[in-house]
């Protein structure tokens, strides 16, 4: 895809989480090889943290069902864990699925998050567990963690690779590696195509099943497995990223408001993947 950027569309939101699309985009070119969708010219790590920094937030009823999916979906890995001690989750949001570990038995959770408004809006349980500022190896020692989680997060770093490596290398022999991204192939955005919510500015990389797994194997994983798994959101949120004109959107969820089904959960695969990886013993 050509670059399609709007500056008069950029705002607060651009780079916060589970936003309405905007559909801008940078240029996006596909790999051969690996089929991974990637930025071929992103702009600079400081600007990206800069602008994940400053963004706002307000997604905490979606953050809170997305931990609840990542919960549901993750439960095979933690059960093939020697141990729930060390945990750390790269793109923590509010900590809202590191409170769910928690409560499943780990007893050191560590999150890195660069949205400062999203710390803000943690609740003080998790805040403890928050550090403000974007991942470098460099702050944990090597073998220290039993479980590593990035929750859609690695396309939005300009190389996947440095993140899948350095988690591997932090990793406990037997630790779990699980992240969560979108699936370009799958039947819901091969449909929508450009006007999908994954096109997106934050994006500087798009998975797909093939792609997701060739980087755990590059990166020295084993027992890789890449699962779709469905999320469950309100009504009001699934429309929110439907590519509808603004007045559409307004006039479904008014009327769905008015007869109380806003709110109504409703699960939907939406083609994102699970990918784990375990760390050789």
């Amino acid at each position: 895809m050509e670059r399609s950027i709007d500056p008069k569309k950029m705002s607060n939101f651009s780079f916060a989480s589970r936003k309405e699309p905007e559909f801008m985009c940078h240029q996006l070119l596909r790999c051969m090889t690996c089929d991974l969708v990637y930025v071929d010219q992103p702009p600079p790590e400081a600007e990206l943290a800069n602008a994940y920094h400053v963004a706002d937030y307000d997604s905490e009823a979606e953050a809170i069902d997305a931990a609840k999916a990542y919960m549901c979906a993750i439960q095979p890995t933690i059960k093939t864990l020697k141990q729930r001690k060390d945990v750390l989750e790269i793109g923590a949001g509010t900590g809202i699925f590191l409170d769910q570990l928690a409560s499943s038995g780990f007893v050191n959770p560590i999150g890195i998050e660069p949205s400062a408004a999203a710390i803000a809006a943690a609740p003080e349980s998790a805040r403890a567990w928050l550090r403000k500022g974007i991942f470098r190896e460099a702050d944990y020692l090597p073998d220290s963690f039993d479980l590593i989680c990035c929750f859609m997060t690695l396309e939005h770093v300009p190389d996947p690779t440095i993140i899948a490596s350095a988690c591997n290398r932090l990793l406990r022999p037997g630790g779990a590696f699980v992240t969560v991204t979108h699936d370009y192939r799958s039947k819901v955005n091969r449909i929508f195509g450009r006007r999908s919510p994954i096109i997106d500015i934050e994006h500087m990389q798009l998975f797909s099943q093939t792609s997701i797994r060739q980087l755990l194997e590059r990166t020295g994983y084993t027992d890789i497995r890449v699962n779709p798994f469905a999320n469950a959101y309100a009504l009001r949120y699934w429309l929110r990223l439907l590519p509808i004109p603004p007045g559409a959107k307004y006039f479904f969820c008014s009327a769905l408001a008015r007869v109380g089904l806003d709110r109504m959960k409703v699960s939907i695969n939406v083609g994102n993947l699970m990918a784990t990886g375990m760390k050789r013993e």
